[in-house]
């Protein structure tokens, strides 16, 4: 009977060599010597369907159910203060005071939930509640037509009453299924002013950020999405760590489902519109001591870019002629009618980029004709070609290496989102498939996943200069800049002209930004200093664009207002001329200021 169920099957046992196989219930192949089971299976042949196919006998087996512990009735915004409370303590693991945790952080969360009314308050607004309505026994009594439809206006007005008290048939239902149990209540409307006062998962990094920048630390915004892009701050699939009680069900996924990392730019609009709901008062004042000032911060960019600690002289002179290291400037205050949250490591780069320009033009003639009349001194002097070619093969690499990176993180998790009751198996089966295929394919490739290298080490820069080993490259942060000459004892730029685009800015919400269009006109240097620091900071080369013409109008003192009857042809004809070309007053430039 074993001969015929084995088809024939004559390979040697690998234990002990013997040839003598057997079938067992499940169809699968054993050794009757060693009881040795081997992964070979019994082929059966189906002559039910028109043609013949070869399946697997696997025996089915319906596991135990596992008794429901059943979850406690939780809220939306109990969910966003478990990732606040996980954020912050990442935050004060990488080195920040426990004052942002203890102190700062929970006291704009509680000012939020208050001014927001939902806690912290006599009558939350999205609390469910449950409205009883007592029958007398006099109403018992009363069977007339009359008193039936009156009690039929009574049913329909419970009804609204219910719905408006914020407990509606969508609460129920996801009070049943164990999700939260206010996600019903929060309007559907992307828009309007009761929409825009919820919290989500991009406002937890906002309102992270606002209590740094309310102690001054030496954060900034992009080192906070960097933190977060690494890992290092809980972000992506933070609702694996919640509690096993608070489980997450329905609508909730809109709220906690993360597909991507937040924008600079969104998470600095949503920090302002957090500032303005919590009415939080001036921030604490940003002089010199602190490290978010343009002087400090200008530093740090000049070391990671590779430049000469030189060039922070002209920093220092384009800050003083902008002025914009005024404390009134540079801290935020929301009271104010139209507060501005000054960009502050974008500013500083920006102020680098002007600097650069105001001493090698950028526009793809006079750097590369300056930097071979300094090719020509036999002492250390800086020069733009050499500083190109060391850093332009290290910005490839590190690109190559982030684009590895991104391409290895992981957005799926362990556990998936259960939308709707209907599509939990459906849902569950796909995770199953896709975990076992994972499986598959490290055995094929008989490797283990890799582990991100950013988790590894973690550094405030994204480039290592020196002659150490290990380092990207040699530093010129040492050499000496020679940019000006002498004419009757007084010093002047090599670079006599300052170009720049047209400074008029369009008015906000009806033009927008121009530089995808500019953009294949603009020189090729001033457009790769642009790449260089857009990816040190992790922001698109708009934005730094947008922030150098906001450092040039108050550098040259050129105040242009918008007008509310521009239209967008007639700014496309006024952007005709790219650039425009500026004789910089000597006075403001001479070392003798």
């Amino acid at each position: 009977m074993d001969e015929q169920l084995t088809g024939g099957y004559s390979e040697p046992c690998g234990q002990c060599a013997a040839v003598d196989w057997g079938v067992s219930d499940e169809g699968q192949f054993f050794c009757r010597s060693c009881h040795n089971v081997i992964e070979k299976t019994r082929e059966v042949e189906d002559v039910t369907t028109l043609h013949s196919i070869n399946s697997r006998i696997s025996q089915i087996t319906k596991p135990k159910k596992k008794r429901d512990e059943g979850g406690r009735e939780w809220i939306i915004c109990e969910g966003f203060q478990f990732i606040l409370n996980h954020q912050a303590k990442a935050l004060v693991s990488l080195g920040v005071c426990m004052k942002f945790e203890t102190e700062v952080l929970w006291n704009f969360w509680k000012i939020y939930l208050q001014n927001t009314q939902q806690a912290f308050t006599k009558n939350p607004v999205y609390t469910p509640r449950f409205t009883v309505f007592m029958k007398s026994q006099s109403d018992e009594e009363v069977n007339s037509p009359s008193q039936q439809s009156n009690h039929t206006e009574v049913a329909s007005d419970m009804s609204e009453e219910m719905s408006v008290s914020g407990y509606s048939s969508e609460v129920q239902s996801s009070v049943l299924s164990k999700g939260s149990s206010d996600v019903g209540a929060y309007p559907k409307t992307k828009g309007g002013k009761e929409r825009n006062k919820f919290m989500s998962m991009p406002r937890t990094l906002a309102l992270c950020y606002l209590a740094l920048l309310w102690i001054r630390e030496a954060i900034t915004l992009a080192d906070l999405l960097r933190l977060v892009s690494e890992g290092r701050i809980p972000y992506v699939n933070i609702h694996e760590a919640f509690p096993e009680e608070m489980r997450l069900f329905g609508k909730d996924v809109r709220f906690f489902n993360v597909r991507y990392i937040p924008s600079y730019s969104l998470v600095h609009k949503e920090a302002v519109a957090l500032a303005q709901i919590m009415k939080l008062p001036s921030f604490p004042t940003i002089s010199q001591d602190c490290l978010l000032h343009p002087l400090p911060l200008t530093v740090r960019y000049l070391l990671e870019a590779n430049l000469p600690d030189d060039l922070h002289i002209w920093v220092h002179k384009v800050i003083r002629q902008a002025s914009m290291g005024d404390s009134s400037f540079l801290t935020f205050d929301p009271s104010k009618e139209k507060p501005h949250l000054v960009c502050y490591d974008i500013q500083a780069v920006a102020v680098i980029i002007v600097a650069l320009k105001l001493l090698f033009k950028l526009d793809d003639h006079e750097e590369w004709k300056l930097s071979e009349e300094a090719g020509k001194k036999k002492k250390r002097v800086f020069k733009l070609k050499k500083w190109f070619d060391v850093v332009q093969p290290v910005l490839e690499k590190a690109r190559k290496r982030e684009e590895q990176e991104e391409a290895r993180r992981k957005w799926g998790t362990t556990k998936p989102f259960i939308t709707t009751l209907k599509r939990k198996c459906l849902t569950l089966k796909k995770r199953r498939v896709a975990e076992h295929l994972e499986q598959k394919f490290q055995k094929f490739t008989d490797s283990a996943p890799e582990e991100s290298s950013s988790l590894n080490s973690h550094t405030s820069f994204r480039f290592s200069w020196g002659n150490e080993e290990g380092s990207d490259g040699p530093s010129i942060f040492n050499n000496r800049l020679d940019c000006t000459f002498k004419k009757d004892g007084i010093k002047y730029l090599s670079n006599r002209k300052y170009w720049h685009l047209n400074l008029k800015a369009c008015p906000p919400n009806k033009c927008g930004d121009h530089f995808s269009e500019m953009e294949p006109r603009l020189p090729r240097m001033y457009v790769w200093v642009l790449d260089l620091f857009s990816f040190i900071l992790g922001v698109s080369q708009t934005e730094v664009h947008k922030e150098v013409l906001n450092v040039e109008r108050c550098f040259l003192k050129r105040n242009y207002e918008p007008k509310v009857q521009w239209t967008f042809a007639s700014c496309k004809k006024k952007k005709k001329t790219v650039e425009k070309k500026t004789h910089v007053n000597e006075e403001h430039i001479n070392d003798g200021e």
